[in-house]
């Protein structure tokens, strides 16, 4: 069959296109930017009407929508991500004549209380769908768990700290279900007919609690038992609406609220599709070297941790030598090395801002041109010290000692920039 997967590079797009292909079905990946053969643009922060979506379907056998965001950033709203493009789409498919749709779309929500505007927006396109002629099936998974899922690789990273942080006593429900067990779900759903006009749990084999979950990451990595650290529900709520400014999307308010309602489901359909039981956790990760799996999570929190520590550094460096630390014991020592009067006050408040703006710079703008600089400064103090200053290298404090470390972390991070 020829298969369109809208959301083809997403986590589940990926591994949906690779296992319809190992299937021997031609997938057509509708992706935001088209570059290849096999591939089709498609925006759905706009592609909210019907007629822009006929072209797309011309020869189209089944349509598997698998797009969808965990927050609102930039021109993607849910409404037009997970309703409004999706049911363009729905309408469409009718007038193409597409034989069978698959809508990915997500377990939980309850009944009793109010619906995040996620799990709002995915009901209504999932309403519209059922009321089509279409031959549909939606499957509403569980968490999703892949290696390089992006709640995956943020859990492994949060259960890899030392000190691990619990919302409350950490005793939410979910039942994960591993990304190859949803993709194998899928393709055996296409080659049936029973499973039409059906709403489809994909759950993992049992519940388990969020605490059991990090617990289980642990595990894969190999790691001792850490210290949990439960953290107050208020307080969990405050970190959440602090987290959703910053440049991720998977701990906001609605996130948190939609943990606290749990996430669970009926493992029963998933393991009569499959034909046998859903992976277990102890096997969610067997493939994957526990080293591997461990340093890729440390590398998480890792270079956070690096830029704030030499945030501190720099910022404190900055604000003793504009005078938190005696102006003339500072001068006295610029005079060891040949700086007098207004040089010495140039170079004194000239250093001193120019930690300040490192400092701010570590936060805001960080990138290999910005740990280089440091590390030039840093050879550069070093060198001045040991030429004119060489007993500070023997001082009991170690203070020229100390920038050896510092300068290991602007090579680590130097080492981690990326193109």
């Amino acid at each position: 069959m020829k298969i369109l997967v809208c959301g083809a590079n997403g986590f589940i797009g990926r591994h949906l296109c690779a296992a319809l292909a190992c299937a021997g079905h031609q997938v057509v990946r509708g992706v935001r930017r088209a570059g290849a053969t096999d591939e089709v643009a498609i925006d759905y922060a706009r592609d909210v009407q019907s007629d822009v979506w006929l072209p797309r379907l011309k020869g189209i056998d089944v349509v598997i929508n698998a797009v969808g965001i965990l927050g609102e950033a930039g021109g993607a709203r849910f409404d037009a991500i997970h309703r409004d493009a999706p049911v363009a789409l729905f309408r469409a498919c009718e007038q193409a004549g597409v034989a069978r749709v698959i809508q990915i779309s997500a377990l939980g929500g309850m009944e009793d209380r109010p619906w995040t505007p996620y799990m709002r927006t995915k009901r209504e396109a999932d309403a519209h769908l059922m009321s089509s002629p279409l031959g549909w099936t939606i499957l509403r998974p569980s968490l999703v768990v892949g290696v390089d899922g992006e709640s995956s690789r943020l859990f492994r990273t949060l259960a890899s700290l030392p000190l691990v942080g619990l919302p409350g006593r950490g005793e939410q429900l979910l039942q994960p279900v591993h990304i190859d067990d949803l993709c194998q779900a899928a393709v055996r759903i296409l080659e049936s007919d029973k499973y039409a006009r059906r709403v489809i749990d994909v759950a993992g084999p049992q519940p388990m609690t969020y605490r059991a979950m990090l617990a289980t990451y642990r595990e894969a990595m190999k790691l001792p038992r850490p210290i949990w650290l439960p953290i107050p529900p208020e307080a969990m709520r405050l970190a959440a609406r602090w987290a959703a400014k910053l440049p991720q999307r998977v701990l906001t308010p609605d996130t948190l609220h939609m943990l606290e309602d749990g996430n669970v489901g009926d493992a029963i359909p998933l393991r009569e599709i499959l034909g046998r039981p859903p992976l277990q956790p102890a096997r969610w990760f067997t493939a994957i070297p526990a080293d591997l799996l461990r340093w890729q999570a440390i590398a998480g929190w890792m270079a956070p941790l690096f830029r704030i520590v030499l945030t501190i550094v720099w910022m404190v460096t900055g604000l003793l030598s504009l005078g938190l630390y005696p102006v003339a014991d500072s001068l006295a020592m610029l005079g060891q090395v040949g700086l007098h009067g207004t040089v010495a006050h140039v170079a004194l408040y000239g250093a001193a801002l120019l930690d300040c703006a490192f400092g701010v710079a570590t936060l805001a703008i960080p990138g290999r041109a910005l740990w280089r600089l440091q590390i030039a400064l840093i050879l550069g103090y070093t060198a001045i010290i040991t030429l004119f200053l060489p007993y500070y290298w023997l001082h009991p404090f170690g203070p020229v000692l100390k920038n050896l470390p510092i300068l290991a972390l602007l090579v680590v991070l130097d080492a981690s920039e990326t193109r």
